[in-house]
């Protein structure tokens, strides 16, 4: 098969994708490719093409080449927001298009104006079957003119099933959850370059590598031993990437929670249960909040699909289209949103690609079934499969697995993918609700949902708490029994959903409800102004930001400034770390995104949960011990000195102040100070730096005193510090609830390192989870916190807080909580004093 050459879609300057102001684009999350940035104002087809989708907002085209190669064209960067405004599209789906015919007008003065950029990435999707060989950029271009090359791996694949001999190697899996869906697909990913074909086995399973659903089906487990088969021309390379990639943890290392199945299985709904007499339901919490509102019963439709095939070629035809058109959905839609949608898109797309499934689909069709038939059948195949493994991880991934099927399957019948119908306080009841139907509810309508089954880890639970929905789970089949309009209360926090409450109940909620939602509109409209308590002390409210999103969220919800970015962002995810010049352009879009404001940059914090590939970590017995935070660093101090040269190009100079996470001892600081005039010193910069250390040991709080007197501050991260205070691993779910930043050792870490920080006059702050829990607030600034960094939504009401306190009083509160005996006696102190003095309730 000859390879396919792609011509330039625009006229303009080509780029790679690693200029491209965006991560979704820049670490190849969609696909692989090139960048343009525009001087014409038309997008044209690159290669004689099938039109597989344009999207609804009119700024994206994903089209189909004879040879199968998948190609996503998407004009601008965040152009969906312009809800098609200034995109005139020239084509439909389905149609045929020969190279250079025009696809989409634009006005390209308009979208300079409006877009966050006009830079247009072209990317080949379907990197398991294609790959660029040849690449054209750093340069000018015309429409037409010769932009990248691609080759079919088929037949690089069928080279490596001719070749003689087979090489293995046996590894012991660290992930402290085996091979789930998420390593499974990372190990595929990684297999994408070989001309190899890899195996695993385990006892009388075995799997084909480059298959996520069939590794999974493995049921892989903490600690076992497997062996990797590998054949072909690229076998050795191939064999070594994946051995190194699971001996790396994948930022999973660690041993296997206790029990930690029953903690979180779904629940399997067997019959219809009655609602109890009190109208109260069970659920488990999948993301917090309160929501009053109106049932609305959702219903799964069943698609139903003839058995019998219109014709072997028509059929893989109508599969490979509709698949297709799935795809680039799934594509587009990754494109923006939060990472956890990103994350759980990106899992979808590993599965659609996933070559096991597809050569089932393809051998029942070749049987003369039909596409439909042969999608539901081999898709239902693996929903059995991981249904009966016993595990609860792999039972809520049947949930994707579903999705999947219905969305083909709806592609096939040539139904449109449509959000249901919702009024606004709705609130959704079903046995199950599907990712991709929660992420088509149009913003703001849905109060909450309660579902019959599911598990409060399942995809569905995470985009719900990221997109602020309240939600339960597995509350039992009397959900269903639920009528249309019924009146409800759903409280997640307490795990219940009240059916036709009665009026007291009711009004209850409803002043409860409005309590928070004035609170929140309160301070969201006084979000802008400084904090200063009652009797006048300036205390600092910072976002903590994971992104350029992150910033500007912060920003727009009063954030003073950055008190913790999360730099981990630009190097998880990819199989070689940033380059300086990525890092100072990362970190300078997020510095002007704060306008000046100060950012405090945390160095690269991996180790224990969160490795990357290209920094191969030895097994360690307790991860969370290990090599962890500025350990990794010092291991590492090249990849320390490039980020610090990348902080210190940020301008204006000083609007950087740099971290240092999980400081044990004061010779880790004198080290990581000596790389940074190393690197001020190679770049010129004169002006000072603030160096400050993140009190996350023990060992860092008890000495804080001497930190202080070299650091230029003091920032506690109390997630991490409250589980070493009190011996208990936050992943663990049998311990995970009794870990409190209010407990009284955690206070009195907290005092002693503000009373050191205090000795040498440096500042003190919290960037952890504490920050941005309202009970916490006051007993922080009494231990003599004067900086707090919340989340970005959290920022307006931790602000409106304090400026309802009195500091003295706040001391008072402090030195009582430092004299309880447990973190719920703390709570409920907390608790009185803000019904007392803020009538904020804890």
């Amino acid at each position: 098969m000859a390879n396919l050459v792609l011509s330039a879609p625009l006229k303009g300057w080509i780029a790679p994708l690693d200029e491209t102001p965006d991560a979704v684009f820049a670490q190849r999350m969609l696909g692989d490719g090139l960048a343009i940035d525009p001087t014409g104002s038309t997008l044209h087809a690159p290669c004689d093409a099938v039109v597989i989708s344009v999207h609804r907002a009119r700024h994206a085209v994903s089209l189909r080449a004879a040879n199968g190669a998948e190609i996503l064209m998407h004009l601008g960067l965040e152009t969906v927001a312009l809800d098609g405004a200034g995109f005139e599209v020239l084509v439909r789906e389905g149609e045929t298009v020969t190279t250079g015919q025009p696809l989409i007008a634009f006005d390209l003065d308009f979208l300079a104006q409006n877009a966050r950029s006009l830079i247009t990435p072209v990317l080949v999707t379907n990197l398991e079957a294609f790959r660029i060989v040849t690449r054209h950029q750093d340069r000018p271009t015309e429409v037409g003119e010769a932009l990248m090359e691609l080759v079919s791996l088929e037949a690089r694949l069928a080279a490596a099933d001719t070749q003689d001999g087979a090489i293995e190697a046996t590894v012991v899996v660290p992930l402290k959850h085996g091979l789930h869906a998420r390593p499974a697909a990372r190990i595929a990913e990684a297999l994408r370059p070989f001309a190899a074909e890899l195996s695993f086995i385990h006892g009388d399973r075995r799997a084909n590598a480059r298959s996520p659903i069939g590794v999974m089906a493995m049921a892989i487990q903490h600690g076992e031993t497997i062996r990797v088969l590998a054949g072909g021309a690229d076998a050795e390379a191939a064999l070594a990437a994946v051995v190194s990639l699971i001996e790396s943890g994948m930022g999973e290392a660690g041993p296997a929670p206790a029990r930690a199945v029953a903690a979180v299985s779904p629940v399997v709904v067997t019959e219809i249960a009655a609602i109890p007499a009190e109208g109260v339901l069970k659920g488990v919490r999948a993301a917090p909040g309160l929501a009053i509102g109106k049932a609305v019963r959702l219903a799964h439709s069943e698609i139903a699909v003839r058995e019998a095939g219109a014709g072997i070629a028509i059929e893989q035809a109508a599969l490979a289209e509709a698949m297709a058109r799935v795809r680039g959905r799934l594509t587009e839609a990754s494109s923006h949103g939060d990472r956890a949608r990103q994350a759980i898109l990106a899992a979808h797309l590993a599965i659609l690609d996933d070559p096991e499934l597809t050569a089932q689909a393809q051998a029942l069709i070749a049987q003369g079934k039909s596409a439909g038939h042969a999608w539901k059948q081999a898709i239902g195949g693996y929903v059995e499969a991981l249904k009966g493994l016993g595990d609860a991880r792999m039972a809520e991934r049947v949930d994707d697995l579903i999705d999947l099927q219905r969305q083909v399957l709806r592609a096939l019948a040539g139904e449109d993918e449509h959000a249901a119908s919702l009024a606004p306080g709705s609130i959704l009841l079903a046995d199950e609700l599907m990712p991709s139907q929660l992420m088509g509810l149009e913003a703001g309508v849905l109060a909450g949902f309660c579902t019959a089954r599911g598990g409060p880890t399942s995809h569905v639970a995470i985009l719900a708490a990221a997109m602020g929905i309240p939600a339960l789970v597995a509350a039992g089949g009397a959900v269903l029994t639920i009528e249309d309009g019924a009146a409800l209360i759903l409280d997640a926090d307490s795990g219940q959903l009240r059916v036709a409450p009665d009026a007291p109940a009711l009004e209850a909620a409803q002043t409860r409800l409005a309590q928070q939602q004035e609170r929140k509109a309160a301070a969201r409209a006084t979000a802008h102004q400084t904090s200063v308590t009652r009797d006048g002390a300036r205390i600092e409210v910072y976002g903590n930001v994971g992104s350029l999103g992150d910033a500007e969220a912060a920003a727009a919800n009063g954030a003073e400034g950055c008190g913790l970015l999360r730099t981990e962002f630009l190097f998880l995810e990819r199989e070689t770390p940033p380059d300086e010049d990525e890092q100072a352009r990362q970190y300078q879009e997020i510095a002007t995104a704060l306008d000046g404001k100060p950012l405090i940059v945390r160095t690269l914090d991996v180790g224990g949960d969160k490795a990357a590939p290209y920094l191969p970590i030895p097994a360690e017995e307790n991860p969370a011990l290990g090599l962890r935070g500025v350990r990794v660093s010092l291991w590492r101090p090249q990849l320390l000195k490039t980020q610090l040269r990348a902080i210190l190009r940020v301008q204006p100079v000083g609007q950087c102040r740099i971290m240092v996470p999980m400081v044990a001892s004061l010779d880790e600081l004198r080290a990581v100070r000596a790389v940074l005039d190393e690197a001020r010193r190679e770049l010129g910069v004169s002006e000072t730096i603030e160096l400050g250390v993140m009190v996350e040991t023990p060992a860092a709080a008890v000495t804080a005193d001497l930190l202080a007197a070299e650091a230029d501050f003091l920032s506690i991260g109390t997630n991490d510090l409250t589980q070493y205070v009190l011996a208990m691993d936050r992943g663990n779910p049998e311990v995970a609830a009794r870990i409190d930043a209010l407990h009284p050792a955690v206070l009195r870490m907290i005092a002693q390192t503000c009373a050191g920080g205090a000795r040498h006059g440096r500042w003190v702050g919290v960037c952890g989870g504490a920050a941005s829990d309202l009970a916490a607030v006051p007993i922080l600034l009494g231990l003599g916190v004067t900086e707090l960094s919340a989340t970005a939504s959290s920022v307006p009401e931790v602000k409106a807080l304090v400026r309802r306190l009195d500091l003295e009083a706040c001391r008072r509160l402090a030195a009582q909580a430092l004299d309880l005996s447990s973190p719920e006696a703390v709570r409920e102190l907390a608790g009185g004093f803000l019904a007392q003095s803020t009538e904020v309730k804890a």
